[in-house]
């Protein structure tokens, strides 16, 4: 590039808003700003890259490229990036410095760096992290950016991890979906198969959840309650409900038996109890509350959070931290006093500035290094009347009250406990009973009512029993004389898992350590670098877009509820059980979350040569995984599937079969010996998958034009015709018409050309002049347009276009993760 006698420096933004609240700091000749819009640039289409990897042939396969061609990508409104990248290239003639202004993080670095690299630009690059964007934090990104004069070498490692990611990504969706539809796919289904690297072992934590959740059988547990008096006339239920349960009854009655003669001193135990305020958000964190608050998709909470941040009200929000730095505790009387601002109900809450509350360590909200992007709080600038509004609001408000809350003191519970041992043949047994009164409010005085919501469980685990309670216990001194009044069993059953519902899902995918019983595994997940984020699958920033993923393939369906809760699908079992069986490791969620810790390494690198040398290693790492699952695939068997399993949405729901259909299914299921499924005369979808299932296979998808058993399908266009003629004729249809090109071609020529057939079509021609000569002069060919033969025939030839369009599977641009 041609430079100019006066250097300049060129800001790069991810979005026009970034730019424009950035310009107020920098107004010089020699400063450029551009702004990308989001990705400018996409992977090409392997049909674009070589015409014989257009159509979905399992001899291509595996497609490999050493480095991803990429295109102009398109704005939402279809529109090409050319204009901007071509701009872009304008602006960077001349320029001796870049600073990548792009949203901090891995992704935002790969919207600036896939640019640069395109254009081809080598001169220094320095990397400013806004970590949001009001007046002070972007003072102290460009103060921070200043000690840091390898800024731009250490973020073009994070582009290599991300783009090694998105390598990935590319080569197992290109390949994994086109491999696994071709051959492991049931021919009832006819979407494609979507594989990816991180929805597929996503997909397995949720159907290993489903299994357990199928095949759990409640078992009876006893409790025993025991009824008690005091000298004093005091009377109470006191019970013994451990938390490893009685699941047998003679156990049970033994210990209720010793009990029901019990008496003795009862021992009353008082203590506060403190109840620290809840962590900050992380970006999953805030999406499950969210769900579970509003009934928000976390893909919605995601937008207004960025929204919000792009405004200048929040900071960034794709992070996986829920601390602050230690650094930052002098900024929180401000951000306080900007709060109550707005909610200034809340205003008599809030102590001095030096009797705020500052919890540090892992355990509280301070820590020295929470990460790279810090827990998600509010800024200084807060929200005017009227310039935010309804959901964007809520949200606000839901992270201005977390970071109050957080600088608040503990709430303190004055808590009576009343319990007594009882000596039984099988040891002693504790019976107890215990409640609590709200001494000081504290942080909860923020909530009101909402302070005592339900405590959120781990996701995918049975509820756990909550220790025995009672609003209001009677007055009793310690050691005070009491006696049994009576013993009694209560049966209660034990509960399956609970469904990960949508909101909860981001949080298993990152917390993956939660849902590992081994000890091996465990310590496996565990993150050194930072204990408070473990591995896990994906990123914060792409977590949310994985359930409509396995939405979108009907490996998974949404149940009712405020939050729904996931059900795995019998295609989505069907898939994940033909995943372990050909390639397990893309079917162990912990196995791929080492996989990706491997993968952030790239990101840590300290210098530009060992990012690459890393990055290398990765993606030839990711081809020998990738040749190692087409070979797996190639001698593996198609996966067999009930055809009432199949969702109803891939055929047309409703709609009858036809005559021809139901009758070749009733002989196929006298030939093999098998009972036709429920429904199948009625819906033509349940009859089309069982003629999928059970007649001789042929190809499913477009290119792959040489069936397995060797003989070759006749054309759609012929089975039209057969089965017309069949109609129309009321012939018999042999079971290999339909199938096999041979008996098809054979089966026409026999009937197409019979003497009954051709009188009557020759009755046909004769009756279509006659209508000919009749008609009134004027413009023949406006009237032959519209008569009713030709309407039929331009409908079916409509028909058939579009069926054909239907028999191709979607060809992924993006791949799946």
């Amino acid at each position: 590039m041609t430079a100019h006698s006066a250097s300049r420096t060129l800001f790069f933004f991810e979005k026009p808003s970034a730019m424009r609240q950035l310009q107020r700091f920098f107004k010089s000749p020699s400063t450029i700003c551009v702004s990308a819009e989001g990705h400018l640039l996409a992977a090409e289409e392997p049909g674009n890259v070589r015409g014989e990897w257009k159509a979905w042939r399992f001899d291509t396969l595996p497609i490999m490229l050493e480095r991803i061609p990429v295109t102009y990508g398109t704005s939402r409104s279809g529109q090409s990036h050319k204009p901007n990248v071509e701009a872009i290239k304008q602006a960077l003639q001349g320029v001796e410095r870049v600073i990548i202004a792009t949203d901090p993080g891995r992704e935002g670095s790969m919207i600036a760096w896939e640019v640069l690299e395109h254009l081809g630009y080598r001169g220094r690059v320095d990397r400013l992290k806004l970590g949001a964007l009001d007046e002070v934090s972007i003072r102290r990104a460009f103060a921070v950016m200043a000690k840091e004069p390898d800024s731009g070498e250490r973020d073009y490692a994070a582009y290599l991890e991300a783009l090694c990611r998105q390598y990935e990504d590319y080569h197992l969706g290109l390949n994994g979906t086109r491999a696994i539809s071709l051959r492991l796919r049931p021919p009832a289904f006819r979407e494609p198969w979507r594989f990816g690297g991180v929805q597929t072992p996503t997909l397995a934590i949720l159907a290993d959840l489903e299994k357990r959740i199928r095949d759990f059988v409640p078992q009876d547990y006893f409790k025993i309650a025991l009824g008690v008096t005091t000298e004093t006339g005091a009377e109470m239920t006191l019970w013994h409900a451990p938390k490893d349960k009685i699941l047998d009854k003679q156990v049970a009655e033994t210990i209720q038996q010793a009990a029901a003669s019990w008496s003795g001193p009862l021992g009353v135990e008082q203590k506060d109890v403190r109840r620290s305020p809840p962590r900050l958000f992380s970006k999953d964190t805030l999406a499950r509350r969210c769900a579970k608050r509003f009934g928000w998709d976390p893909q919605h909470t995601a937008k207004l959070a960025q929204d919000l941040y792009d405004q200048g009200y929040l900071t960034y929000p794709r992070t996986e931290s829920e601390h602050l730095p230690e650094s930052q505790t002098g900024d929180a009387h401000a951000v306080i006093d900007s709060i109550i601002g707005v909610l200034s109900e809340l205003a008599s809450l809030v102590p001095a500035a030096s009797n705020l509350v500052f919890r540090k360590g892992n355990k509280g909200h301070y820590v020295k290094d929470p990460g790279e992007h810090h827990a998600i709080v509010p800024l200084r600038k807060a929200p005017q009347s009227g310039s935010i509004s309804g959901d964007h609001l809520r949200l606000w408000d839901l992270v201005a009250k977390s970071f109050l809350a957080a600088h608040l003191p503990d709430g303190i519970d004055a808590r009576t406990t009343i319990a007594v041992q009882i000596a039984t043949p099988l040891g002693p047994k504790r019976f107890s009973i215990s409640g609590s009164v709200i001494k000081s409010p504290g942080w909860r005085a923020v909530y009101g009512a909402e302070a005592h919501e339900e405590a959120e469980a781990v996701p995918g685990k049975a509820k756990p029993d909550e220790e025995p309670t009672i609003a209001r216990l009677p007055p009793v001194r310690d050691n005070e004389p009491g006696r049994a009044t009576g013993a009694r069993i209560e049966t209660a059953k034990t509960e399956p898992p609970r469904r990960i519902t949508r909101g909860e899902l981001p949080v298993v995918m990152g917390r993956l350590i939660d849902q590992v019983e081994d000890p091996a595994l465990r310590t496996a997940l565990e993150n050194p670098v930072n204990p408070n984020e473990p591995k896990g699958l994906g990123t914060a920033a792409t977590r949310d877009t994985i359930l409509p993923k396995l939405q979108k393939s009907q490996y998974v369906d949404l149940l009712k509820g405020k939050d729904p809760p996931i059900q795995v699908t019998e295609i989505g079992l069907a898939f994940i059980a033909a995943v372990r069986r050909v390639f397990p490791s893309y079917g162990d969620p912990v196995g791929r979350a080492m996989f990706e810790a491997d993968l952030a390494e790239i990101g840590r690198a300290a210098t530009r040569g060992e990012a690459l040398r890393r990055a290398a290693s990765y993606q030839e790492r990711t081809r020998a995984r990738v040749q190692e699952l087409i070979e797996a695939i190639a001698m593996s068997q198609t996966v067999a599937v009930d055809p009432g399993a199949v969702p109803a949405r891939t055929a047309p729901a409703g709609k009858s079969p036809t005559k021809a259909m139901v009758d070749f299914a009733m002989s196929l299921a006298a030939r093999k010996g098998l009972k036709l499924p429920r429904g199948l005369k009625s819906n033509g979808a349940i009859c089309r998958a069982f003629l999928d299932q059970h007649a001789p296979a042929r190809s499913s998808e477009a290119g792959e034009h040489q069936p397995r058993s060797g003989s070759r399908p006749p054309s759609e266009a012929m089975v039209r015709y057969a089965r017309g003629l069949i109609e129309e004729h009321g012939l018999e249809c042999p079971p290999d018409v339909m199938t096999d090109f041979a008996a098809c071609r054979a089966f026409l020529d026999a009937h197409a050309s019979s003497p009954a057939a051709k009188a009557e079509n020759a009755s046909k021609i004769t009756a279509r002049k006659n209508r000919s000569a009749a008609a009134p002069s004027g413009n023949p060919g406006k009237r032959r347009a519209g008569t009713p033969a030709t309407k039929r025939s331009t409908a079916a030839k409509g028909r058939s276009t579009r069926g054909h369009a239907r028999a191709h599977p979607t060809n992924p641009t993006q791949p799946s993760r």
